[in-house]
């Protein structure tokens, strides 16, 4: 069986997760992760590699980076629950968000089809 790795370089968690160090910096400027430092190499745990996943998770599921900092600063392995809920109610939000969203795109895809249209009917007005 093979031992897991117990640190990482900036640039190893880069190319895992296809981010950019420019990326990973600005997170932990952010406080959301924060690596040991040995001298000017930064050393992240395997808790900042999971923090970097939910962060990168919750980017791809629109939630901000205060969201994200809020679910994140809420994980307790002993009592998991009031994060799961959390979250739960964070997606809830996002899916009524874009459900609001496709609405409006339906509409506007309606008006520009009349707007077409009536292009379409004058134009045929002006023909000889």
């Amino acid at each position: 069986m093979t031992q897991r790795k117990h640190t990482y370089s900036i640039g190893e968690l880069a190319r895992e997760f296809g981010v950019t160090t420019r990326a990973i910096r600005f997170y932990e400027d952010q406080g959301l992760i924060t690596p040991d430092r040995h001298g000017q190499t930064r050393i992240y745990s395997p808790a900042d590699r999971v923090k970097l996943i939910l962060i990168l998770r919750g980017k791809r599921l629109g939630f901000s980076l205060a969201e994200s900092r809020e679910l994140i600063e809420m994980y307790n392995p002993a009592a998991n629950e009031p994060q799961l809920r959390a979250l739960m109610d964070r997606i809830e939000e996002r899916q009524a968000q874009l459900a609001a969203q496709k609405r409006d795109i339906a509409q506007l895809e309606a008006e520009l089809d009349q707007a077409r249209q009536r292009c379409l009917d004058a134009m045929k007005e002006l023909e000889p």
